[in-house]
């Protein structure tokens, strides 16, 4: 397997503002009053589509941090049939899906109609703008090969 460039390492500065972005939007979210362990669902269920074992490595630990529960955690991938999230938050998860894969017209319909009955509108924008956030730093960890480390 050949070695990959780090490309967060290789233009900093692309990276810095990329970081930059998700202050803003962690701001955003706490101001449309989303629960920090809705956004950390939302960049785990992201990521989980995306396969970037870095970024679920990071944000598992951040949602435990946050106090999500590791039942929850473990069935994060078969939300819809899991039944132990409430309305908002599955309208939050659905509306990041179709962010994730935003040609799937239909899906990404009923997803912001979904989203529409219990989500503010400041709290719409603000889930959309994690999911475009966490996917981009998505593409970077896999594109780069970003390596998960160790337990201590």
């Amino acid at each position: 397997m050949s070695s990959r460039v780090f490309i967060d390492k290789q233009s900093p500065e692309a990276y810095r503002a990329l970081v930059r972005t998700s202050e803003a939007v962690r701001a955003v979210a706490d101001e449309a009053g989303l629960d920090r362990t809705l956004v950390e669902l939302v960049n785990l269920r992201v990521s989980q589509i995306n396969g970037c074992a870095f970024c679920l490595h990071v944000h598992t630990r951040a949602a435990l941090r946050a106090g999500e529960t590791t039942q929850r955690l473990g069935v994060l991938a078969a939300w819809r049939e899991a039944g132990l999230f409430d309305d908002v938050e599955r309208a939050a998860l659905g509306l990041a899906e179709a962010t994730t894969a935003p040609a799937d017209l239909p899906a990404q319909d009923v997803a912001y109609a979904a989203a529409r009955a219990v989500l503010t509108d400041a709290q719409i924008s603000a889930v959309i703008w994690i999911a475009v956030t966490i996917n981009a730093f998505n593409r970077v960890s896999v594109m780069s090969r970003h390596p998960v480390p160790p337990e201590r």
